[in-house]
């Protein structure tokens, strides 16, 4: 059965950026225009992760584009993201506050129950959407996705899978996808969350998972160093310049696709959103930006301001579905 219920939808619009102040001000700073001084970026798991890569380079390319400069970024991690979306609405007003988020953060606030939710944040743009990867390191047994398929299969429970987001995020729901287009229960699939994706890394390396699902953008180099083995994409079409086949080339009947993107406090003026919608509408349309999702394996996905707080309560409501329907 193709996936063109909730899931499908997940799927292609999910289908299936960031603790002490950040920016000060540099001298030729005035605040006017999109150029916001002292802005805060908040990332809301740990270092090496999708949300801080993306914030990171969000950052950089700011700069190095003029629109705004010393933008610090910082790291909240916990809980799925939850712990970093509870401080950013608890800064109801704050228009120097933004945060890198996506897909995963909408899971974790269903699966961790949390009180506030996107629906209190401030939309201010989704940035990209990126293909998932399954991957594993360069010493497993397993030289192809039929391989790990079959050993999968025999018993799900003994091959733990890893990813870099809490239940109902999207390194979760790409492997229970696949795990229920391979003929496996989702409730038999022994999922290990990490905190983002460098806490992941180290555990494939390590071997203490048997494979890692993530974002395409965060292991290329892994990958093209040969540290990591990339047995598979999660999306329709193969990623240019990795061997890899899609899931459905490989025999799993389906797909999947994450997304991130920035919210911000409740309560902001209209001109304290304005300004943020503006400095990312800028960010999204210089030529560094455009550089950084070819070189991320990015694919453009910009959606700003009331058209992505739609996209949010879509997404939330799909992901609740979705989680029903897999009986997770």
């Amino acid at each position: 059965m193709r996936l063109r219920t909730p899931l499908a939808l997940l799927g292609a619009a999910l289908l299936v950026l960031v603790g002490p102040p950040l920016l000060t001000p540099g001298s030729g700073d005035s605040d006017t225009g999109t150029r916001i001084p002292g802005l805060r970026f908040m990332v809301p798991n740990t270092p090496g992760g999708g949300y801080d890569i993306t914030a990171r380079t969000a950052a950089k390319n700011a700069e190095d584009a003029g629109l705004t400069s010393d933008i610090e970024v910082f790291n909240l991690p916990g809980a799925g993201g939850t712990v970093g979306l509870t401080r950013l609405v608890g800064e109801h007003g704050n228009g120097r506050l933004a945060m890198s988020m996506g897909l995963g953060v909408v899971g974790a606030v269903h699966t961790n129950k949390t009180p506030k939710t996107l629906a209190d944040t401030t939309p201010i743009a989704r940035l990209t959407m990126e293909q998932g990867i399954v991957v594993v390191g360069k010493d497993s047994p397993y030289k192809t996705l039929q391989d790990l398929l079959a050993a999968w299969r025999k018993n799900p429970g003994k091959l733990p899978v890893g990813g870099g987001s809490s239940p109902g995020g999207p390194d979760h729901l790409a492997p229970m996808l696949m795990a229920r287009a391979a003929g496996i229960a989702p409730k038999s699939v022994n999922y290990v969350p990490f905190d983002g994706g460098g806490e992941l890394l180290a555990s494939i390396l390590g071997d203490k998972v048997a494979f890692g699902v993530s974002g395409v953008g965060e292991y290329l180099d892994q990958i093209r160093s040969g540290e990591l083995r990339l047995l598979a994409v999660t999306g329709a079409e193969r990623v240019p310049g990795l061997d890899a086949p899609t899931l459905r080339e490989a025999g799993l009947d389906t797909e999947f696709i994450n997304w991130r993107g920035i919210v911000a406090p409740p309560g902001l003026t209209d001109a304290e959103r304005d300004k943020l919608v503006g400095l990312v509408t800028e960010l999204h349309d210089s030529p560094q930006w455009r550089e950084s999702l070819k070189t991320h394996g990015w694919n453009d996905a910009f959606l700003p301001g009331e058209e992505f707080g739609t996209f949010l309560t879509e997404q939330d409501e799909q992901v609740g579905s979705v989680l029903k329907e897999l009986g997770l």
